[in-house]
């Protein structure tokens, strides 16, 4: 396992997650022993920093990163990003603070790290699996997954999930050019893997929706991200076309 050789930091972005930070990092903890953990709190008004630093009192595992305002789940990670790669981190992970991601599958995906450059937990591959969902969102998923697929030729089948772990070399790689905050910032990161060459893996995962707390997840979120998912599919299909008429001319 990659654990015995590799420091890992798993990264959980907040903003009013008072109810949930404790357990997940409890859980994580159990799970993974040598892991660390970086809270990046978006200047929450309810309390979870005071806790984080509270926890990053009495555990060294713990580390606190304040943010002075709420900019997005994807300038939260890409601040968390930053900071692993300067400690010297050597795998980072993307873990939600409400347990919606399991911790105790977090060994399988640092498992298929040992043979990929970024491995996704998926909901959408056998085995895998999403647990309290209205039926509603499950479909709006799995259609904002297969249309993503369709315009960007990504053969991923959980391309908007969020349980990702990295190899430090990825993402020093990409994220200079990651431009994404909101919900389509998985997608973004997912596509710049691909087209750097890189390898991606996906492992089944139980996705259990929150039991605490308000999702922040909303259909207008979600539309923007399709809509500027397109654009870059369009783009992208737009640019092979250009490549392909204005390739070498064979001589007669």
């Amino acid at each position: 396992m990659t654990t015995a050789t590799n420091k890992i930091l798993v990264i959980i972005p907040t903003y009013n997650e008072k109810d949930n930070i404790e357990i997940i990092c409890s859980r994580l903890r159990a799970a993974v022993e040598d892991a660390h953990i970086l809270i990046a709190d978006d200047n929450s008004p309810d309390s979870t920093g005071e806790i984080a630093d509270r926890m990053a009192d009495a555990d060294p595992h713990i580390h606190v990163m304040h943010r002075t305002a709420k900019n997005g789940l994807g300038a939260a990670y890409l601040a968390g990003f930053r900071w692993g790669l300067a400690q010297g981190y050597d795998i980072l992970v993307e873990m939600d603070a409400d347990g919606s991601h399991q911790p105790e599958q977090l060994p399988l995906l640092l498992e298929a790290l040992s043979h990929a450059d970024m491995v996704k937990g998926s909901r959408y591959v056998p085995g895998g699996s999403v647990v309290n969902w209205p039926k509603s969102r499950e479909l709006l998923s799995r259609a904002g997954s297969f249309w993503t697929r369709l315009m960007l030729g990504i053969p991923v089948a959980d391309i908007t999930g969020g349980f990702n772990a990295f190899r430090a070399a990825t993402l020093s790689a990409i994220i200079p050019e990651v431009t994404s905050v909101g919900y389509n910032f998985q997608v973004d990161l997912t596509w710049r893997v691909i087209q750097k060459g890189m390898t991606v893996a996906e492992v089944p995962i139980t996705f259990v929706e929150r039991e605490r707390g308000q999702s922040k997840m909303s259909g207008g979120i979600v539309i923007e991200a399709l809509l500027k998912t397109t654009a870059w599919g369009v783009s992208y299909r737009a640019g092979r076309v250009l490549s392909w008429l204005s390739g070498p001319v064979r001589p007669a």
